[in-house]
């Protein structure tokens, strides 16, 4: 069993950048991969990161890409998502969650713990 809570939302400037702070509880941390997702008002939730167990291997949305940074840090039980050059289409509820290694790390299905969400506003 998992439990992640996510944190570091806010309301920014177009430009600016949030670092959200995903925390875990439990001592297999290390044995989950893990990824942000983002959902906005009406709209499906979408991939947007994800990092393989170790670190060594991180993977982005298109729409993010060169702009959002994942990482993680196992003694600490903890996954991060810097933001830079935040645009008003990031706004979203920001979703960390954790799968077991080998299922597919796009499709949330394979996901089995999600946080509560926090709340990231970009405005123009």
């Amino acid at each position: 069993q998992v439990q992640l809570v996510e944190s570091g939302g806010g309301l920014v400037q177009a430009g600016g950048f949030l670092r959200l702070s995903c925390a875990a509880s439990g001592h297999t941390f290390s044995t989950y991969a893990m990824a942000w997702y983002r959902q906005a008002p009406g709209k499906e939730r979408e991939f947007v990161a994800s990092i393989t167990t170790g670190g060594a291997n991180t993977y982005y949305a298109d729409s993010v890409n060169g702009r959002f940074t994942i990482s993680r840090d196992n003694a600490e039980n903890t996954v991060y998502l810097q933001m830079n050059s935040l645009k008003p289409e990031d706004t979203a509820v920001y979703y960390c969650a954790a799968r077991t290694p080998g299922s597919s790390r796009t499709y949330p299905g394979a996901y089995a713990y999600w946080g509560q969400g926090t709340q990231v506003t970009v405005s123009s």
